[in-house]
């Protein structure tokens, strides 16, 4: 089993090495991932050394992207979720700017990187709400369902994995009587790359945790319907995919 995970992960880290590019815009270092925001566009970061350290930037992407999409976060409770999301990864937000920042020494870059990345994956995630029907964020309706159903949780924990990463899950139940821990991911926008994202935190950390315990990713398909594609790649990986539709099925397993 270890053998096969490390393969598994081995691949991981052949797919990010090979679909990072780099360019040199003036005094900065232009970093283009793999990963996909919800336009089907890489994500982007920016690398400049300075004082002895590095600085890694978003440029105000992610903010300004939500708020030219009509998500604006200026009530109290989204900047508190804003923060909170960020606070997971060790990332600050500029007051002015709306810059998503992290500093780095060279020792630890790819780890700074790499929170960058989740952190502007998780807060686009987060807030963006795909139709203005869609009353409320789908976290909070998550929230709001978990507390209904009397399901004791520990919300935003980071785990760091095998591989020294951190990863944030959105919820964990913790064991019980009957029932193992679970870690729980609200996807708001079910797709290949939030399920991947999603199982490669599950295999990174699950090593570190019980080997009785469990993932769950709840998937918002209020608007559209999820792919079966996504559905069969989480349970492959031993992630339990709970569409929102059919969270009735969940509750039993979730609460006991």
């Amino acid at each position: 089993m270890i053998d096969d995970v490390q393969s598994l992960l081995d691949r991981y880290w052949n797919w990010l090495r090979d679909q990072t590019s780099l360019r040199e815009v003036r005094d900065w270092v232009e970093i283009t991932t793999p990963y996909l925001d919800r336009h089907n566009d890489f994500l982007q970061i920016y690398a400049k050394r300075q004082d002895g350290e590095f600085i890694l930037t978003d440029d105000g992407y992610t903010v300004a992207d939500l708020e030219q999409s009509g998500c604006t976060i200026d009530s109290p409770r989204r900047q508190d979720l804003l923060r909170t999301a960020l606070n997971g990864f060790g990332v600050q937000i500029s007051e002015t700017s709306k810059e998503l920042e992290v500093r780095a020494s060279a020792s630890n870059f790819a780890l700074r990187k790499h929170n960058l990345v989740q952190a502007m994956l998780a807060v686009n995630d987060l807030f963006y709400v795909a139709s203005p029907m869609v009353a409320g964020l789908f976290y909070e309706d998550v929230v709001a369902w978990l507390d209904t159903c009397e399901i004791r949780y520990t919300p935003n924990v980071r785990f760091s994995g095998r591989s020294g990463y951190d990863h944030r899950f959105d919820f964990v139940i913790p064991k019980s009587k009957n029932r193992p821990e679970r870690v729980l991911r609200a996807i708001n926008r079910p797709n290949r790359e939030t399920a991947q994202t999603m199982t490669f935190a599950w295999l990174d950390t699950r090593e570190v945790r019980s080997p009785a315990a469990h993932a769950y990713a709840i998937l918002n398909d209020s608007d559209r319907p999820i792919s079966q594609s996504v559905l069969d790649a989480m349970r492959s990986y031993d992630v339990q995919p709970v569409p929102w539709s059919d969270r009735e099925r969940s509750r039993e397993e979730l609460a006991a």
